[in-house]
């Protein structure tokens, strides 16, 4: 995928949900993957013509795991002109060694959401941008239905009541795959996801079942993409 054409998606998603307002500051989330990656390039070339002026900080929470260095992170947002900052936490040993969870994600996630928006506080943003895509918003909904019996999935924005922050998702357009073409022809290196449960959690297994389902349904993902955008599940019909 072109930069152009990633460019297209986000500019929608932004329009669509009014993500961005003169003079936001950003938080972006920069775990060093391929989404939050394309996120961090796609918002700092939509700054440079997008009608309303935002500022941006890319923001990575270290878990704490041996053998991560972020130095690729570092070294990509001195070439595009991004301030970064690495948060350093002990979240993996204590979601792994001490607590010992049998499902990990659900206690990480939250944690890391946790440090990242303190982290944001602290940097004066008043926006945290999440590196979700297209499938992780079909993933999540079906994983609400089969985990927890609800109708639901996560908004494009979302405001955090706690923290006073805003979350936004602009790459809710942009299906996975194009996500890691975009990422594999622009030669960025990402960062290996140090999680112990990598491959191994309910999300994978959703994604799986996703996959095998294709198979036999066509255009499968589209049709309950937008089957969400109707369903009138907070958040998606424009509302905060």
């Amino acid at each position: 995928m072109k930069l152009q054409k990633l460019l297209s998606y986000v500019r929608r998603a932004v329009d669509d949900y009014h993500m961005i307002a003169e003079g936001d500051k950003i938080a972006v989330g920069v775990s060093g993957g391929k989404d939050s990656l394309c996120l961090l390039l796609a918002l700092r070339n939509l700054q440079r013509f997008y009608p309303h002026r935002f500022e941006l900080e890319a923001i990575t929470v270290s878990l704490g795991l041996p053998h991560t260095k972020y130095d690729d992170i570092q070294a990509l947002c001195d070439e595009i002109g991004v301030p970064y900052s690495v948060v350093h936490t002990d979240i993996g040993q204590i979601v792994f060694e001490e607590r010992k969870e049998k499902n990990p994600c659900s206690l990480c996630a939250k944690m890391r959401k946790g440090a990242l928006n303190t982290k944001a506080e602290e940097l004066g943003c008043n926006k945290v941008a999440l590196g979700h895509n297209k499938d992780d918003v079909v993933e999540t909904f079906f994983m609400s239905l089969f985990y927890e019996g609800r109708v639901n999935c996560f908004a494009p924005v979302s405001y955090l009541d706690r923290s006073k922050l805003y979350s936004i998702r602009p790459l809710i357009y942009v299906p996975e795959a194009e996500c890691r073409s975009f990422v594999t022809k622009s030669g960025i290196q990402i960062v290996k996801n140090p999680c112990l449960a990598d491959g191994n959690t309910k999300r994978q297994e959703t994604k799986e079942l996703l996959a095998d389902l294709s198979k036999n349904y066509t255009n499968l993902q589209e049709k309950v993409f937008g089957a969400i955008r109707r369903s009138g599940i907070k958040g998606w019909n424009g509302e905060i």
